[in-house]
């Protein structure tokens, strides 16, 4: 951040008094600009035995699977959020059901959060972010294709856990790129 959003002075990079972290900070009129993550949340929609997904119609990794989220915004709940992005990019209504998966994405700033959810009825079309929306079954999966790391852990345990008849929310890290071993 170069400029304040309050007065649209310049900022200085500097640790506020009673603080510890390095902030963006506007000697003009005082105001603290802090940097939070942004929150991801999601679904992982279920008709029948199949998985709703959609092929991303844009960047960052256009043309590959991913489930259904995107960042949440203000005034809904991490509830609401995930069923609005089933809604704009698979055209699909979904029963939220509970938590899944959480995973801390630290290094790119992000939280996300993906829901189980059930579909009553397999309606669902492209959305505008979507070049293509369906319905897998495990073994339709397109493994090699999908678009982020979360998603193929998602869907690994989604899998594991219906063959045991049971859903624990999991809370998971996604190490960075360079850092994999």
């Amino acid at each position: 951040m170069h400029y304040c959003s309050s007065c649209g002075h310049e900022t200085q990079k500097k640790v506020p008094e009673g603080d510890h972290r390095l902030r963006d900070v506007c000697d003009h009129c005082q105001t603290i600009h802090y940097q939070n993550p942004r929150v991801v949340t999601g679904c992982l929609p279920v008709y029948k035995d199949k998985v709703l997904m959609c092929k991303r119609a844009i960047e960052p990794r256009k043309g590959f699977w991913t489930l259904p989220g995107g960042f949440m915004e203000l005034g809904e709940t991490i509830e609401e959020g995930a069923a609005r992005e089933t809604r704009e990019e698979a055209c699909a209504q979904v029963t939220i059901e509970s938590l899944y998966m959480l995973f801390n994405v630290v290094h790119v700033g992000q939280l996300s959060a993906f829901f189980l959810a059930k579909m009553e009825s397999p309606e669902f079309a492209p959305g505008e972010e979507s070049e293509d929306v369906a319905l897998f079954s495990e073994d339709e999966i397109p493994w090699d294709q999908l678009a982020f790391s979360t998603i193929g852990r998602t869907l690994r345990h989604y899998f594991e856990d219906r063959r045991e008849g049971l859903f624990p929310m999991r809370l998971e890290y996604v190490t960075p790129p360079d850092q994999r071993a």
